[in-house]
């Protein structure tokens, strides 16, 4: 199949025209995103935490320090929600009511497994560090045995999928098209700035391509 089945929890029901559940427009904003929020509920009290993640095929990987209260959390098969946002543009329109936001979002739910397979568990790692930056995994030492053991990764599959996105101008009323104020879209983009070395790379070390970063 190459879109989601929308389920009762992840039917967008507001601005449905919005929806989107096509399998590589999901992928697409997963890739180009960095930091995910991931919800869950633990003993009645609610939390939402920032962390980074990577996606291969049809899994989303979270990992961190295996003394982390969410991954323990988690590995005991919480449900839990992750949110992944992408701010394409600042849409400004003639009345402070319609102004808005050009976005691409996924919203994933489910339970997430530990990691225990050590291969699978190295496999994540990379795509996390190659994610970041493609090839960083190959050209860096990887871990070793005692860094491993000391990472949590959890594996969360991607099948209750919804994507939401917003593009193109202001929606206005009529009576506002004579105001004479600007209106637009003010397009948003995240751009890597000059790299700054470590002080002690060694003379040897090339300089760092920024291409490499780009999205």
């Amino acid at each position: 199949m190459n879109s989601y089945s929308p389920t009762q929890r992840t039917k967008v029901r507001r601005l449905g025209k919005r929806a989107v559940y096509d399998k590589d427009a999901v992928h697409a904003i997963l890739d180009e995103g960095l930091l995910c929020h991931v919800g869950f509920a633990q003993e009645g009290q609610p939390f939402v935490i920032p962390t980074l993640y990577a996606r291969s095929g049809e899994t989303l990987y979270m990992h961190g320090s295996g003394a982390s209260r969410m991954l323990k959390s988690l590995a005991q098969g919480l449900d839990l929600c992750v949110t992944v946002t992408l701010v394409d543009g600042f849409v400004l329109a003639r009345s402070a009511f319609h102004h808005s936001m050009n976005y691409r979002s996924v919203v994933i739910l489910g339970r997430a497994r530990a990691v225990s397979d050590p291969v699978e568990k190295m496999m994540a790692l990379r795509c996390f560090t190659n994610h970041i930056v493609p090839g960083r995994w190959e050209e860096v030492r990887q871990p070793s045995d005692q860094e491993l053991k000391s990472v949590t990764v959890l594996a969360l599959p991607l099948e209750e999928v919804s994507a939401k996105i917003r593009t193109g101008g202001p929606v206005e009323e009529p009576f506002d098209i004579d105001r004479p104020v600007w209106a637009g879209v003010i397009p948003l983009r995240t751009v890597a700035g000059d790299p700054i070395p470590a002080p002690d790379l060694v003379p040897s070390t090339p300089d760092f391509d920024l291409s490499r970063v780009e999205r």
